[in-house]
């Protein structure tokens, strides 16, 4: 992946998204009109921290996340959502 050369306001993250399951377990093929979005993907960029609220995350930890949280960005043809840390359900 190419280095980022952007940065990004305090309190935020960029995470860029799991790739959707095509198959399940037991080989089914999942069309693209019935796969979910995925609720899972790794931090690639992280804010400073904010005056009342230190930065908890770090770039490649492994974050799980809202269905509806952060908004979704393409930056140099690669998908990314940009959300806040209180966004972040999870942290594996």
């Amino acid at each position: 992946m190419a280095e980022l050369k952007g940065r990004i306001l305090a309190g935020k993250i960029l995470v860029k998204p799991q790739e959707a399951e095509t198959k399940t377990s037991s080989g089914i093929i999942i069309p693209d009109s019935a796969k979910e979005k995925p609720q899972v993907g790794s931090v690639v960029l992280v804010g400073a921290d904010k005056k009342d609220e230190p930065m908890e995350l770090k770039a490649g930890d492994v974050v799980f996340y809202g269905k509806y949280s952060g908004t979704e960005l393409n930056i140099d043809g690669t998908d990314y959502l940009l959300m806040s840390q209180n966004d972040v359900l999870y942290i594996n």
